[in-house]
């Protein structure tokens, strides 16, 4: 299949690896393409991208280690300001309970308060968390990460058609995702 298509290809065994790295593929669609290729279809989008486009290529692929969760004791039962987080504590049901009970329904788990749980070094205390939480908030817009790629087209697309419709944002999505990557600043 020729690398100068600028029309989206089908996703299928004769693509080559740099024919399909162009275009942009709902993750369902490379899921039941791994299927079809005996590829491994778990994990993220990148991850299946990845597999297969090794697949593609006819290299083998080698699966990342995963990393490692931390063990050891998770935070249960009735929880104070006092409570001391553990090293390794998860973003729990237990901890969201607490955080809406301090803060109310607009709590959630952001990628700030997910880094604060993660840097928890067995010292920090949920007073600590609930500090953390109005520390970071009003800070701007935030940065959504790469494998989002949906929603930060979203909110750049809003950003420079403050007036348009959601139909409008849905067309301009499939227009944008049915661009080759190296074409995607034009459209």
């Amino acid at each position: 299949m020729p690398v100068s298509s600028s029309a989206r290809p089908p996703l299928t065994a004769e693509l080559t690896e740099q024919e399909f790295l162009r275009w942009y593929w709902l993750k369902e669609e490379l899921q039941a393409f791994a299927r079809d290729r005996d590829v491994r279809a778990t994990g993220s989008k990148a991850l299946l991208t990845a597999r297969i486009a090794a697949s593609l290529a006819g290299r083998s692929f080698v699966e990342p280690t995963p990393a490692r969760r931390a063990s050891g004791p998770q935070l249960a039962g009735v929880l104070t300001a006092e409570t001391v987080i553990p090293v390794g504590q998860r973003c729990s049901q237990v901890i969201r309970g607490w955080m809406v009970s301090q803060i109310g329904p607009s709590f959630h788990f952001d990628a700030e308060m997910r880094a604060f749980f993660v840097a928890s070094d067995g010292t920090t205390t949920m007073q600590d968390a609930l500090d953390h939480w109005h520390r970071t908030r009003g800070q701007g817009v935030t940065s959504i990460d790469e494998q989002f790629e949906y929603n930060r087209f979203t909110r750049s697309w809003h950003a420079a058609h403050p007036e348009a419709s959601r139909e409008e944002l849905l067309d301009a999505w499939r227009a944008y995702r049915n661009t080759p990557v190296e074409e995607r600043g034009r459209v």
